[in-house]
């Protein structure tokens, strides 16, 4: 084993060649502690918890004396400092996992305990049993965790806010990685169901998570525009259409036409219908400009409504694609490759490509009449894809319904010999039971979200008083309504079905979306000094004496490990999870956290710490990643001057509170006074694309 006394000696010569932790200008204060490294994955400018672990790992290293290079040592160990693991410890790492041959993983835990030495960044360290648990320094936690939270929200001019990280980045070029993302994908004239819906917001979800990892990301809605149904659909326009009905309402105008046609397909009329119908089809496939120009109009203002839709989703597009944008051109490459390799064989004119030695069965890539099949288009569409963005990844967020398509497709791009094939991957979920309006009818993504807003808005009016001081009701009873549908589709696994329920969407009980919009507005107004400022007027040292506030502040700094995370597992539910987590210790905070009759310097503390937890305006805060808008973004209307003042600053600017409703004497309050104070509000929504 290697002796500290040569230990010692490759430490340093290790550590002088590696960068120290950034300025004063990228980490406030961090200047006046004990320099530290950066081992390859830490980003303490972005995530203080990096610094906290390598200050772990460094002493863990001199202590183990480990035999290998100490490059990776420091890496390995740093790696397995955990966060939020065990109970009694803010830091932990499990002795076991580093595999020292021939050592007791008990006996090295109680001799990093005893040997350990207590610093400006941990306070404590406890062995239990093979695992060891540091605390880290309450007065370094606070102030190094809310300056930088002020740094990246108010004061960085980089760009990207608290939680977002550099990992998609390539260290060499200094490019971002490019992601591909196909997500939603309706069919014109057919309803949104509830497979969409979940595409469409678990692929929300994953671009806005791999943009705050650092990734390019082009987000793609693949319209199922294009086939026989068309035809149909001009057989019924022709019928039923009006040019009034198509540009007011186009896809529930479009629906009902196709509906009544097919009716009428089914009666005497079915065999000329349908030859119409077909041949309709076939003038769109040659080129036909009035077929073609028909259609067109249909896709058109289609996409409109659906821009619409997905704007009250918090939900925008860079490239609305589909079937018909797949080329004849790219699906004659992938036939001809196909036959050439010897992947696709013909069997009474079908081509079939026989995956059977991969256990993914047979698939039919041509029918024998020489149609193309979805997996044709698909596969052509991936080799447009490739050639136009020359993309790291591509995901496609697809129903498990579909495991079986995606699996065959990708195997079929594998062995064509693309080496981008490994590249690409199918996120998939499970279904939604039971989604319709209350009255069990089965509808339009559009007819949910005014269900839930209608529904919602009524709730509201039930309080007048409060009612008439919300500047637009409707609007913000559409964004909590919406915000119900989300948060129930993001609660669980992905992969696990879920019984879709009016009565969790709607509710300000237990943990629904309806209460995190609740509870991100439970804040009475308040003005700070300017950004710049605070670093020099606050006194975070007083919060770290505040076991709540502690606790905060140890969960706020949890944030970005939180988004590596989600990203590690591409779990929505992870992010919703910490929503709910943070919302409960904001919740506690307030109510022993007083400000009233405080002297200045305890409140601007304590003011400042839920300015961390309730007002970041970064670009990728927590609501933001759910794809969720704040019902702040309904309008902000000033507070009357009506009420109590809590406490006023005798300057003028530095420090002004003024009571709303609520608990006397406490910060913020609960219940439904919110609704009154819904002009200051947590910014939770950038990974869920909460709204706001």
């Amino acid at each position: 084993m290697v002796t500290l006394r040569r230990l010692i000696p490759r430490l340093h010569h290790y550590y002088s060649k590696m960068a120290s932790l950034p300025s004063t200008a990228d980490i406030p204060l961090l200047a006046a502690l004990p320099p530290l490294p950066i081992p390859p994955g830490a980003e303490p400018a972005r995530n203080v918890l990096d610094a906290f672990r390598t200050a772990v790992a460094i002493q863990v290293a001199h202590i183990l004396a480990l035999p290998h290079a100490l490059p990776a040592d420091l890496e390995r160990i740093w790696a397995g400092v955990e966060s939020g693991k065990k109970e009694g410890g803010d830091l932990t790492i499990a002795v076991p996992r580093f595999r020292i041959k021939g050592a007791d993983p008990k006996q090295l835990a109680t001799k990093i305990q005893d040997q350990f030495k207590t610093n400006e960044w941990i306070q404590s360290v406890n062995a239990e049993g093979s695992f060891v648990k540091f605390q880290m320094n309450s007065k370094t936690l606070c102030r190094t965790v809310l300056h930088q939270i002020n740094q990246l929200t108010h004061l960085s001019q980089t760009g990207g806010g608290y939680g977002t990280n550099s990992s998609g980045i390539n260290p060499e070029t200094g490019t971002k990685n490019k992601l591909v993302l196909e997500f939603s994908s309706p069919n014109i004239a057919k309803k949104f169901h509830a497979g969409h819906l979940r595409s469409t917001i678990i692929g929300a979800f994953l671009g806005n998570l791999h943009e705050a990892n650092g990734w390019d990301v082009t987000r793609i809605n693949y319209l199922g525009d294009w086939g026989r149904q068309f035809g149909v659909l001009a057989v019924g326009f022709e019928r039923y259409g009006s040019e009034k009905e198509l540009t007011e309402q186009p896809i529930q105008h479009l629906l009902d036409v196709y509906t009544k046609i097919n009716k009428d397909m089914e009666g005497e009329e079915k065999a000329p219908l349908e030859q119409k119908a077909r041949d309709f089809f076939k003038l769109m496939e040659e080129g036909d400009p009035t077929a073609v120009a028909l259609w067109k109009r249909f896709r058109d203002y289609s996409i409109k409504q659906y821009e619409q839709d997905y704007a009250r989703l918090n939900i925008k597009f860079d490239v609305y694609s589909g079937e018909s944008q797949v080329t004849h051109e790219s699906m004659d490459v992938a036939l001809k490759v196909l036959k050439d390799k010897g992947i696709a064989i013909e069997d009474n004119g079908t081509l079939i490509c026989d995956l059977d030695a991969y256990k993914l069965g047979r698939t039919v890539i041509r029918k024998n009449d020489g149609t193309n099949l979805y997996i044709t288009r698909d596969i052509g569409e991936a080799i447009q894809r490739y050639d136009k963005y020359h993309f790291d990844k591509m995901i496609y967020v697809v129903a498990s319904q579909q495991d079986l398509h995606l699996a065959q497709f990708f195997k079929v791009l594998d062995l064509m010999g693309f080496p981008w094939a490994n590249k690409l991957q199918h996120i998939n979920f499970g279904m939604v039971a039971g989604m319709s309006t209350r009255k069990g009818t089965s509808v339009h993504l559009e007819d949910m979200m005014n269900e839930a807003r209608n529904t919602m808005h009524e709730q509201m009016k039930t309080n007048v008083d409060k009612y008439n001081e919300i500047p637009d009701p409707l609007r913000t009873a559409d964004e909590v309504g919406i915000s119900g549908i989300k948060i129930q589709d993001m609660a669980g696994k992905r992969i696990n079905g879920y019984e879709f329920k009016w009565d969790r969407v709607l509710s300000f009980e237990g943990d629904t979306g309806p209460y995190l919009q609740l509870e991100r507005k439970a804040a009475p107004t308040y003005v700070l000094p300017s950004a710049e400022k605070l670093a020099d007027t606050v006194e975070t040292a007083i919060l770290s004496e505040e076991a709540k506030a502690r606790e905060l502040v140890v969960l706020l700094a949890l944030w970005p490990d939180a988004v590596k995370t989600a990203f590690g597992k591409l779990e929505p539910s992870s992010i919703v999870t910490y929503c709910w987590k943070l919302t409960h210790a904001v919740s506690s905070a307030w109510e022993t956290l007083i400000v009233k009759g405080q002297d200045q310097p305890t409140a601007l503390a304590r003011l400042w710490l839920f300015s961390a937890s309730v007002c970041w305006s970064s670009p990728v805060p927590s609501s933001s990643l759910i794809s969720c808008r704040t019902a702040a973004a309904a309008g902000r209307k000033a507070p009357s001057a009506s009420g109590p003042v809590q406490k006023e600053a005798e300057e003028p600017g530095v420090l002004t509170i003024k009571r709303v409703s609520g608990r006397p004497g406490r910060l913020g309050f609960r219940g439904r006074a919110a609704w009154s104070v819904h002009w200051r509000m947590f910014q939770w929504s950038s990974l869920v694309g909460a709204q706001g």
